[in-house]
Formats: structure tokens, sequence, C-alpha cells
């Protein structure tokens, strides 16, 4: 009979939390949501700190790794204006809503699943596996180019926010009281 290792508590405590910011991040991608502007400030501050301390840690690796991050961080800002026109927005005496795109937003959410899964599977962390290869363990360009991809659609979508409530905050609503 194999002996399997136990699984630990620590894994146990990583899955259940990454499986509640997944059901949080779906959540946040689908139905109307009220403009919250330190959320979009922060992911415009957070995100381009992130590309960058992943940037200057490729300084010493294949150019393909930067050209990897570089190409996802490109389709990742065209995918952010695309997500900028799909939402609806709306301006109520409650406050300024938006409605993001829920297939772009279950789309990439479901791509950064996915990629976590498999990465995770592919690392040796099931019990039966014992051990994973060092190398398992590293950033792949595939990696890389869905970090940039999620950072660029974030920031972008972000500052589109921003852009949107700043217009709207100083016009009232039409036809309501001010």
């Amino acid at each position: 009979m194999p002996h399997h290792a136990p699984v630990s508590f620590v894994t146990v405590a990583l899955i259940a939390f990454i499986a509640w910011r997944l059901y949080s991040r779906f959540r946040r991608s689908i139905g109307r949501q009220r403009f919250v502007a330190a959320r979009s400030w922060l992911s415009v501050t957070l995100f381009p700190l992130l590309l960058v301390l992943v940037a200057v840690g490729l300084r010493f690796q294949p150019p393909a790794m930067g050209w990897a991050l570089a190409g996802g961080l490109v389709l990742g800002i065209a995918l952010g204006l695309v997500g900028l026109r799909l939402t609806r927005f709306e301006v109520t005496a409650e406050g300024l809503y938006y409605v993001p795109s829920a297939h772009l937003g279950i789309a990439l959410s479901t791509l950064l699943v996915a990629r976590i899964a498999y990465r995770y599977l592919s690392a040796g962390a099931l019990p039966g596996n014992p051990g994973a290869a060092p190398a398992a363990l590293h950033l792949t360009p595939l990696t890389l180019a869905l970090v940039g991809m999620l950072g660029g659609y974030y920031v972008t979508y972000a500052v589109g926010l921003l852009r949107w409530s700043r217009r709207h905050h100083r016009a009232p609503a039409a036809g309501l009281p001010t």
C-alpha cells in the first residue's frame, strides 16, 4: 500500500485563502458595482509596482521572459480598453455605479484559476507526488504573459474608472436634484 504524505495545515489554509479570493474576484467581475475610488487607486498603484518588481527580477533571465511580460502587458492594456467600452456606467443620486462585462471578467478570472491550478499541480503539491523539481517553481513565459496581461488590464480599467468618475463627480446627474 503506497504511503501518502499528509496534507499540511498550511496547504489547506493556502487553498482555502485562494478559493475565498477567487470567489470574491468572480463576484466583483459580475453585476452592478458601486464605484470606490480607493479600490481603483490601489490597482493603479500596486499593479505597476508589481510589474516593475517582476521586470527588475527578470534582468538576468533570458530575453524571452521580458518579452512575454511586455507582450502580456500590451494585450492587457488592449483588453482593459475593450472592457471599458463594454462597461455600462450609471450616475445615480446614491452615487456612481458600473456594470463590467461579465464575459470578459469571467474569462480573465478563469485564465488565472487555470494557471494557478496548473502550476500548483505541476509543482507536485498533491499527495503521492513527493516534492517538486526546483525548475517547476520558476516563472515561465506563459505565467509572465498572464501576469503582464492581468496587470495591464486592471491598471487600464482602473484608470478608465477614475477618469469616468472625475468627469461625473463634477457634473450632477441629468434630471437629479442638485
